[in-house]
């Protein structure tokens, strides 16, 4: 089984600057090739019947490069909708099914989590599934985390894991919001409530390449040297 990919490709890159003054975050280079391509290499591996991308700050630029790879692009204006509202956007190109989601401001090592997250996926149990690493193993991540996990897997707000940006999620539930733009963190707080929001244990490494400091690391990573 395969499902539907959104990378979130819209952001500003407030953190990434200076580097983001001239081009969009997502292709902001680590380790030789634009991070949206490290994403999309993790997405292609589980052959998807599509893939989209969301965008908005310079968007053309984005579009000139993602177009040619076959990714549909959606670019939201004459605003940026956030996460929900760009996810719900992206509905009549996604189709009204699960879909996979994925930030593009991560480096993983290890097992493809996309792979790992459509192996544990029980519709029948879960709104969502999130792929989600020990602080330990989270590298150029401040904080304590953003989840915490029983042992049925059931997620809820607190110390111990943080969400690495990918996740399988069931879309009915953005027609409560009506505001057009809008974070998944408000969908996420009723699957939570239902007792509906899951999280794996990603087994390997992530870095957050959010800033220009884990651009450094996240190269360490992949070359194994961290």
């Amino acid at each position: 089984m395969t499902l539907p990919v959104l990378l979130f490709a819209a952001g500003f890159g407030t953190r990434m600057k200076p580097l983001t003054n001239d081009r969009p975050k997502p292709l902001v280079e680590v380790d030789g090739k634009p991070l949206i391509d490290h994403a999309l290499a993790l997405a292609q591996d589980v052959s998807p019947p599509l893939i989209a991308a969301n965008l908005h700050y310079k968007a053309r630029m984005l579009d000139a490069h993602l177009a040619p790879l076959g990714v549909q692009t959606i670019t939201e204006t004459p605003d940026i909708l956030d996460t929900g509202g760009g996810l719900r956007n992206a509905l009549p190109v996604l189709g009204p099914g699960p879909v996979i989601t994925m930030n593009t401001d991560a480096i993983w090592s290890g097992p493809n989590p996309v792979k790992l997250l459509l192996a544990a996926w029980d519709p029948t149990r879960m709104d969502a599934l999130m792929s989600c690493i020990p602080v330990s193993r989270a590298l150029e991540h401040d904080g304590n985390g953003d989840f915490s996990i029983d042992d049925t897997g059931r997620l809820s707000c607190g110390p111990g894991l943080v969400y690495g940006g990918v996740q399988i999620i069931k879309t009915e539930g953005l027609a409560h919001f009506r505001e057009p733009a809008f974070s998944l963190n408000l969908l996420w707080r009723r699957m939570e409530a239902e007792g509906r929001l899951f999280g794996l244990d990603y087994p390997g490494r992530w870095c957050d390449v959010g800033h220009p400091g884990g651009i450094k690391t996240a190269e360490r990573l992949i070359h194994g040297d961290v």
